[in-house]
């Protein structure tokens, strides 16, 4: 059974960083890319970020390009995104999922997290 628990939300200033994590667990990592989702009040979900569990390569969205960072601990099997610069725009609800695919930029996710709130006071 496959999970994917968030945490790390909160509320945060304009300027300011804040960084989520999600745990994974029963996947077979190797296969998977593992991807940071949001959605804003009103907007569909946009992809933020994601990265290759086997071999760590990332990809971003532009609109976070230099400001977030995604990276995984291997032993503890959790994805964090680091998040710098934060603007009012980033507010959203932020989600963890898995995905399969040989393109980080197309890959299908499948399994999701329940999504914690990031809130950026301006």
């Amino acid at each position: 059974q496959v999970q994917l628990v968030e945490s790390g939300g909160g509320l945060v200033q304009a300027g300011g960083s804040l960084s989520l994590s999600c745990a994974a667990s029963g996947l077979t990592f190797s296969w998977y890319a593992l991807g940071w989702f949001r959605q804003a009040p009103g907007k569909e979900r946009e992809f933020v970020a994601a990265i290759r569990w086997s071999s760590g390569s990332t990809y971003y969205a532009d609109s976070v390009k230099g400001r977030f960072t995604i990276s995984r601990d291997n032993a503890k099997n959790t994805v964090y995104l680091q998040m710098n610069s934060l603007k009012a725009e980033d507010t959203a609800v932020y989600s963890c999922a898995a995905g399969l695919g040989p393109s980080l930029a197309t890959a299908k996710y499948n399994y999701w997290g329940q999504g914690t709130q990031v809130t950026v006071s301006s």
